[in-house]
């Protein structure tokens, strides 16, 4: 490899610029021998926020505009040309196993660091790490909880073997003869739901069983006088976009479903301690640290200051990105007086931009502070959301929510999920996002 160079000039008698264009060579380095070039590539101010399914694929086949557009992103040593982050509300696998799929479906390579599933920021929630956590989901849901930091793992199919005698709707499952709870299990003290399960009916019993009994299934449901378990949620779509013409139940609906079964049962609103994945700020903040940590590996000078996120659901895409940048805007607008004031004045009340002592995030000072000053969200009509009409030129006059399809901790607010641009597809969002830029790569 280290010889191409010399090869190229001794065999066609060419100049080490000549050489390296013969051998194919362009960029600011030669991707053999490292050899500098007089060509560089412009640096970015910006970084790109994909979703996946429904933007970059369908179900397991792959959008063609997916291609397209990262044929526009790398250069000609296969490098990207901008940060770009993958932000999923799949939760049923590692991240190493997201990357791999990306790398293969788009012909790039992609690293975990680069992948963001509904479960990651799950990192950050070190208080919990050293619980007995019951988990929910499909996949390796016992690798992944280990993997982003939980110590004490337990899964739904151990309770309901443990205690076979609580899982009894399906009729062909149900014991065969009298059973004792084995018992051997340790005492839950929260529990994590990843993503959709399987049987609904089993995890919605044996989840509702934890909450009412404390953790403890060798005790019978109690009145809950005080809070329930710590209960932590990643993935709050409803809907999702797989390869049927209509979109399907998300883990949002299963979410539905967990709540409305405890309130009638208990009479009260099922708590939750956190709401992981978009739309939730923490899962944008966590998008814009690695799009931070990938500009500085790269050795780019320029802050990025400017976040593009493209997604095909209003819901938790474009809401999320908007409500990121509504936290950018007021984190920005609290140093500048004269923000402060326009904002004021704008809604008519101070009470538009947050007080320091009410925007002590503690994921700020784990992630360190932003330097993105705005998100902006892009739609594309590949996915969830898409229009049968020809595609409008002004994003206004066409997203009218009347049904709230947002997870119900989550309040509606029309601003919120008015994307900032609408395209066909994930290609034209990024020939959007360049125009915008002014950047044109080399």
């Amino acid at each position: 490899m280290r010889g191409l160079l010399p090869f190229c000039r001794g065999l066609y008698g060419l100049s080490n610029r000549q050489a390296r264009r013969k051998a194919g060579i362009v960029g600011s380095r030669c991707g053999f021998c490292g050899t500098q070039s007089n060509s560089k590539q412009p640096q970015p101010n910006f970084g790109l926020l994909f979703d996946i399914d429904g933007v970059l694929v369908r179900g397991k086949m792959p959008i063609p505009a997916a291609k397209k557009a990262f044929e526009k992103l790398v250069n000609s040593q296969g490098q990207l040309v901008v940060p770009v982050v993958f932000v999923t509300n799949a939760g049923n696998c590692l991240r190493q196993t997201k990357a791999d799929q990306l790398s293969h479906i788009l012909g790039v390579p992609i690293t975990l660091d680069q992948v963001i599933m509904s479960h990651s920021p799950l990192r950050m929630f070190k208080k919990f790490h050293d619980k007995c956590v019951l988990v929910s989901g499909q996949g390796p849901v016992l690798e992944i909880a280990k993997n982003v930091g939980f110590e004490k793992v337990v899964s739904i199919d151990m309770l309901r073997e443990s205690f076979p005698l609580l899982d009894m709707v399906d009729h062909n499952r149900r014991p065969k003869l009298p059973s004792n709870p084995v018992g051997n299990l340790p005492k839950v003290d929260a529990v994590v739901l990843f993503g959709e399960p399987i049987r609904w009916e089993t995890n919605l019993q044996l989840i509702i069983d934890i909450l009412l009994t404390n953790g403890n299934l060798n005790s019978a449901h109690t009145t809950q006088k005080t809070s329930h378990l710590p209960l932590l949620a990643c993935n709050m779509d409803l809907m999702w976009m797989a390869e049927a013409h209509s979109p399907r139940f998300g883990h949002g609906t299963f979410l539905v479903c967990l709540e409305n079964i405890y309130k009638k049962i208990t009479g009260q609103d099922l708590k939750y301690d956190a709401l992981i994945g978009k739309p939730s700020e923490l899962t944008y903040h966590f998008a814009e640290y690695l799009i931070r940590n990938q500009a500085m590996q790269r050795q780019w000078k320029l802050p990025i200051t400017s976040l593009y996120a493209i997604g095909d659901n209003l819901m938790t895409d474009i809401y999320g990105a908007n409500l990121y940048n509504r936290y950018l805007e007021e984190r920005a607008a609290r140093k500048n007086p004269k923000a402060i004031a326009k904002m004021a004045a704008a809604t008519g009340s101070n009470t538009a931009v947050p007080q320091d002592e009410d925007m002590d995030i503690p994921w700020e000072s784990e992630l360190a502070m932003p330097s993105a000053t705005s998100c902006k969200s892009v739609l594309v009509c590949t996915g969830v959301y898409n229009p049968k009409a020809e595609v409008p030129s002004d994003a206004s006059h066409c997203i009218k929510e009347t049904v709230f399809h947002g997870h119900r901790d989550f309040r509606f607010d029309p601003a919120l999920v008015e994307p900032g641009h609408i395209v066909k597809d994930v290609a034209e969002a990024v020939d959007l996002i360049f125009e915008r830029e002014k950047f044109v790569p080399k």
